[in-house]
């Protein structure tokens, strides 16, 4: 087996097995001989790749915007230019910006109590630079394809998006009675922004 083949059947081992221990154990009660026992892989194997659990963790966020935009990327290069298509892949998952229990959410609430580990600040800062910058390119190519307004700020647009699915992600943990904006608002929310007007 080639190098590159190894690393990839690691990766896929090592962040499926993380993926399962969250669901089973949540983030905080991990350790690296959960993943080491359950995996099947070494120390070395693991340590090979990633120096810690949290970076294992930011792995995982990494790889659900890699997902997302895979899916964006196939819709994209089907014949037919439309905006539903792709659009769909952004937002049909966006119903789990409002579980506690998704992995991601848990992810991110875990390494945000860890703020001021520099570590951890600098794994926030990629998984918040890569959203912000996929969402940008998400607007930049629906404009290319003259399904999205080129009105649109494709900057500031694609952040704001990035921070409001953030902030839908950090309610769900927040002991609120009712909440008002749900899911499918937010949907509305960026359909209404960026498809052009009638």
């Amino acid at each position: 087996m080639r190098q590159k083949e190894r690393r990839e059947q690691t990766m896929r081992t090592l962040l499926s097995t993380t993926k399962q221990l969250i669901i089973e154990k949540g983030c905080n009660s991990i350790t690296l001989n959960d993943i080491i026992k359950q995996s099947g892989l070494s120390k070395g194997a693991i340590f090979h790749y990633v120096k810690s659990k949290d970076e294992i963790y930011t792995l995982v966020l990494l790889e659900r915007l890699e997902e997302i935009n895979d899916r964006f990327q196939k819709q994209v290069k089907k014949a037919k230019k439309d905006f539903e298509g792709p659009f769909h892949e952004i937002t049909k998952k966006m119903v789990s910006l409002n579980e506690p229990n998704e992995i991601t959410n848990k992810i991110l609430v875990y390494l945000l109590s860890k703020t001021g580990n520099p570590e951890v600040d600098y794994s926030l800062k990629e998984f918040y630079n890569q959203s912000v910058f996929l969402s940008q390119q998400w607007i930049k190519i629906g404009k290319e394809h003259n399904v999205i307004s080129e009105n649109i700020d494709t900057v500031k647009t694609g952040e704001l998006f990035v921070l409001l699915s953030l902030g839908l992600r950090i309610r769900a943990y927040l002991p609120t009675d009712e909440s008002t904006f749900q899911d499918n608002d937010f949907v509305e929310l960026i359909r209404n922004t960026l498809q052009p007007g009638d």
